[in-house]
Formats: C-alpha cells, structure tokens, sequence
C-alpha cells in the first residue's frame, strides 16, 4: 500500500520543496483582515512546534488533543504532533466543560492545544490539572505555553520524519457522544487513500481555493477542507466568526465548498426575503436577464467561482438542490461517517442524481443486508473505538461496516438513505443526538410522566411527554413556567446540539391500548414520531419553551 500511496507528511514535504512561496493558510484576524502563510513560512512554524512536543519526551504514538475552532493553527497543530511521533484528539470547540473533561480523561491525552473558542477561559474548568496546555495566538489564555513564544525560542525539526500506513493518526470522537465515549480510530493510511483517491474523481488543483468553517473535528471537514486540499497542494481560509461568515466567503470566492442542509436553508431564505419567489422565477426566464441575476446572486452568496460544491453531514432536501440548480449552484450530495472516515458515496459532477447520495467513492462497496441496514466496506474503515469494549463483530460483517443507516440501491449504483435503524437521530446541523440520556434527565421532573426526544433533520431537538397526576393539581400557568425552568436546567448540562428547543406536553394518553406504550409500558418510538411528524415543522416556529398541544 505504502508504493501506490504517499503519506500526508510526504505531500507536505513535497509542497514545501516545490511550491515553498504558494499560499497555503488563510487566516483571517480583527481588523486586519486575511494574513497568508505559504508551505515555507506554515512548514518554519510546523517545524518549530513539532519539536517543542518532542521536548516534553512523550511515550511514542502519545494522544495530543486540539481544542479549538477552525483556525491556520489548528491544521499547523495536526501536522506538528504527526511530525512529533504522536497521535491526534481533535474535540469540538462548543462542547460542555463535563464533556471536555471526559473525552481528555478518555482519550488519555497528555498534552491539549487550546486555540479559538466562545469562551477561552472554560478551558480552566475542563482540562484537568495535570494536563499541560499550548495557546494559540488568538486570546489571551493564562497558564498556558504560548505558540507565539514556543516558535521564537525553538528550533526548527529538520529532518522529514514519516509515519507508517498503520500507524494511529487521530482519534475522532463522534458527535453527540454520551454515556460511553466513542473514539473512532484512523490510521495514517484513512488519510492517504481519500486523498488520493477523491482527486481521480474530482479534478482539483493547486489553484483551487478552500475554505473551512464546519468543524474541523468532524469527518467531513477533516477528509474535504484538510485531507484534500493538501493532497492536489491548493490553499485553505478560515471564517474569522460567524458576524463576518458571509463576507468572508465573498472575499475568499472558494472553488470548493462543503456546507450543511440548515446554511443552504438560510442561503435561500437570504436570496428570497430581497427576491420573491415569483419574480425570481419570471427574472429566470428572460433571456440574458436571468443569466445576469444567476451571477448576481452566485456573487452574493460568495459562491460564483465555485465549481465543486457538496452537501452532506444531513439529508438535503430534494427540493432545495433543485432550487439551487435554477440559480446555476449544483450541490453536489454526499454521505460518509466518522467510521468510515467520510470517504463513502458522492454525487459526481456530471452524474448527479438528485434524491441519492451518490455513487461509492473508489474502492468502496456498498450493501443493503436483509433487515435493510447498509453496509459499507471501505479502505478507510476505522480500526476500533479507543478504548471500547465492544467486539468488532458488534459492528462488521466480515469487512463491512453495520453502518445503522437504512436504504436502497438502484441499478446504477446509487445509494438512496431512507432512515436509521438505530434510535440515534442526526439534527440538520449534522449532529448526533442520543436521546435516552436527555429523556432521562428531562423526566426527573415530577410533572411529568413519560418523555421521547425527537429531533431527526429537524435544527434543534424538541421533546414530547405527558404529564402526571400530580400535574393536574396545579395551575396552567404555573406548571408551564415550572416546566419551562425545568428544561432550560436540562439544557444547562447538555451539549449545543442536543439541547432541546421546546417541551410540547400532548393531549393524548399514551397508553398500551392507543400503541403507544409497549405491553410493559415501554415508549414506542417510532410511533410516537409517526404520530407528532407532520406537527414538528409548525411548533419549531413557535417561540415558548413549553407548548401545550
């Protein structure tokens, strides 16, 4: 594997010695707009932190956590702990203390990389003591080594150290994580393949221009915006915040963008509040005039030189995609997991068919068992959960992967997803949401009698439940301001993703005789959501916490 492959360090090299003045980092800071980094001058500060780890004499193959928003040092921090011998654990910048904590304790990390965040000072509460911390250049974080200082006092590494394909690049911790954390492990060679492999489908080079704002410690981000670009040597700009997203995007003029369902939702709901539906529609269809407001709108979104443009992490509504194809943006739809490092089916340009996520990326082979589950066996199919206690029976079939999603295959190859067949649901956002933990809390209220968190596509998770006998004592309006302190205390100890925006209390019993409840008065989900679906889109509009059907 290691002759038809060359590792991430080796493409690294590779740009530094060839393309050493082209840029290679984007980073944008307050009031001084994008400042660029090319190979030589990202690789001298590289060099530089790679061997301030190795100073700190780490067992080899060490865990190095980065806590940070999308940033240049973020992608400089994951190649310098390569550099160093030692492994990645990219965390989610937004996570809670409690969370923090655990997957640092979990993933046995011993040194953490704390860079932009909400919050710069939460990191005091979450990282335990003995844990030593390196800063970004981005805020003022005290008792911590600064990366500034490190890269003026140390010496650069010269040497050009590689890894093997089977040695442990990074720990992905998936979204949602609770109970039991799942550290989905990747080797060097998850890294390699993808790389290699996307650009003899997608014809990119290194003149394209990417640009990263989703989470860099998700998959998608992690193998599209980082993995790809280094491999066809094009450069990478970071959103300065979410204020200043949109102008961004218009400076960069990106020729490859990945996003979510719920922004292509907002870019839409953006392009209609200026421009109605129905005058778009006749605009669109006057010659010369309709290609003119294409452009125009492309312009504005900051989108008009993109030529590769996908959308995943949820399931994009056919219509939008449709939507988008009339003002020229052609989303390109995908689908992949932490599991399989992302790298199993696209939509191609030139063979989109809207309604699927595509075809297999190469080397990939997709199944549907026969309870309908799909299974996917990819070179990039991860080595294990870190530290899990589970059999890898639990989760392959020989190689392939239970993936828990449910769908179907046509004749063409192309892969259509019809649900999961787990109870974990996916947010639009792209988060996973467990909802028993959340239940679980959420019924310690005396009020209430049984609960099912729902959320499945839907931007923010909401709960249904029933009340209690003792509910009945009490006034309306005071039960509903008790219940509304009730969730916003929930919500207090969850994660962003899974905090849930409404509490709508039901009318209807759920008893064992309506097919609510199972015979020992289990909730049944699935009905539950059958029941509530066409209801859900109508009360997320709604602004009260607590909604009494």
């Amino acid at each position: 594997m290691s002759d038809n492959y060359s590792l991430p360090l080796e493409v690294l090299y590779r740009w530094e010695r060839e393309t050493p003045d082209q840029v290679f980092l984007r980073q944008p800071y307050p009031g001084q707009g994008y400042v660029d980094l090319t190979f030589r001058q990202a690789m001298q500060e590289i060099r530089r932190i790679a061997t301030a780890i190795r100073t700190k004499n780490f067992p080899p193959g060490s865990n190095i956590a980065i806590l940070s928003k999308n940033c240049a040092h973020w992608m400089m921090t994951d190649y310098a702990i390569w550099m160093s011998g030692h492994c990645s654990v990219p965390l989610y910048p937004n996570l809670s203390e409690q969370t923090v904590r655990e997957l640092l304790t979990h993933s046995e990390s011993r040194l953490a990389f704390i860079g932009k965040l909400d919050q710069p000072e939460m990191y005091r509460k979450a990282v335990p003591a003995e844990i030593p911390c390196i800063a970004f250049p981005y805020h003022q974080v005290k008792e911590a080594e600064r990366w500034d200082d490190l890269v003026k006092t140390t010496a650069p590494m010269t040497s050009n150290p590689t890894r093997a394909m089977g040695e442990l690049a990074t720990i992905i911790y998936t979204s949602g994580t609770t109970g039991e954390p799942k550290g989905v492990m990747h080797p060097f060679s998850s890294f390699a393949i993808s790389g290699t492999e996307v650009l003899k489908i997608i014809p990119l080079s290194n003149q394209d221009r990417f640009f990263s704002y989703l989470p860099l410690a998700h998959v998608a981000e992690r193998i599209l915006v980082q993995t790809v670009s280094l491999y066809c040597g094009a450069s990478v700009a970071f959103a300065e915040s979410l204020d200043t997203f949109q102008e961004n995007l218009r400076t960069i003029r990106p020729t490859v963008f990945l996003s979510v369902p719920r922004l292509w939702q907002k870019f839409q709901a953006g392009v209609l509040a200026k421009l109605p539906q129905r005058k778009l529609n006749i605009l669109l269809k006057i010659p010369l005039l309709g290609n003119r407001i294409k452009k125009k709108i492309q312009t504005a979104l900051g989108l008009a030189e993109a030529r590769f443009v996908v959308t995943g992490a949820a399931p994009t509504p056919p219509s939008l995609i449709e939507w988008f194809e009339t003002i020229g943006i052609r989303l390109q739809e995908g689908i992949g997991m932490s599991e399989n490092f992302a790298y199993s089916h696209i939509n191609r340009p030139g063979a989109i068919k809207i309604g699927t996520v595509g075809q297999p990326w190469p080397l990939v082979e997709a199944k549907i068992a026969e309870n309908g589950e799909l299974l996917i066996k990819s070179p990039c199919n991860f080595r294990g959960y870190y530290r899990g206690t589970s059999k890898r029976s639990d989760f392959f079939d020989g190689e392939f992967f239970h993936t828990g999603d449910r769908g179907s295959i046509d004749s063409d190859g192309y892969l259509k997803i019809t649900g999961r067949t787990k109870e974990i649901f996916k947010t639009s956002k792209g988060k996973y949401v467990a909802p028993v933990p959340i239940e679980t809390k959420l019924l310690s209220n005396p009020y209430l009698e049984a609960g099912c968190v729902v959320g499945e596509n839907l931007s923010q998770p909401m709960a249904l439940a029933i009340l209690s006998v003792s509910a009945a004592q009490v006034a309306k309006e005071t039960l509903k301001a008790e219940l509304a302190a009730h969730l916003a205390h929930v919500n207090e100890a969850l994660d962003p993703h899974e905090r849930l925006q409404h509490l709508i209390i039901t009318r209807e019993p759920w008893t064992i005789e309506n097919g609510i409840l199972t015979p020992t008065l289990k909730v049944k989900r699935a009905e539950i959501e059958s029941r509530y679906n066409p209801h859900l889109e109508t009360w997320q509009k709604n602004t009260e916490p607590v909604i009494f059907e």
